[in-house]
């Protein structure tokens, strides 16, 4: 659920804006969650998979955005980057998505993302996206397009 509010909400992405949209929940249950637990992505794919329809006709797109962190000090993972949102340079966690789209029934799951911090682990936005779909075909996912900004030249 999470994850799913990550990728609607455009501007806000506190607990208190999630608790406010969501029956149920309030914001210290979500901070306690967020707190004690490591989102990796193979428990985004464990949790998708459950979930997602899959289609001979299914899209992979890949998409990168900058979480906006200009004033943030002591975050890991931290750097100056662009910001297409922002039309220049900011300082940001850079993150690679990966959704799966079924054109059939016009719905779309988050099923892989990566940390763009190449400080860390050496790698490139494209070598992301180059190992998220390594990691699809091995998972047998069906799909017949791949989606993705301009800038990712990447011969599939």
């Amino acid at each position: 659920m999470y994850c799913q509010y990550l990728l609607s909400s455009q501007t806000n992405y506190t607990c208190t804006n999630l608790s406010k949209h969501t029956d149920g929940l309030d914001e210290n249950s979500i901070y306690r969650y967020l707190r004690n637990e490591k989102l990796r992505p193979h428990l985004v794919w464990q949790k998708a998979q459950e979930v997602v329809e899959f289609s001979q006709n299914g899209y992979v797109i890949f998409d990168d955005t900058v979480i906006d962190k200009n004033f943030s000090f002591k975050i890991e993972g931290v750097r100056r980057q662009y910001s297409g949102n922002a039309h220049g340079l900011i300082k940001g966690i850079g993150v690679v998505t990966c959704l799966y789209y079924n054109p059939e029934i016009d719905q779309y799951w988050l099923i892989d993302f990566r940390i763009f911090d190449p400080d860390k682990d050496g790698k490139s936005k494209l070598n992301h996206v180059e190992d998220m779909l390594e990691l699809i075909k091995f998972r047998e996912i069906p799909y017949s397009t791949v989606l993705m900004d301009t800038w990712f030249k990447l011969v599939l």
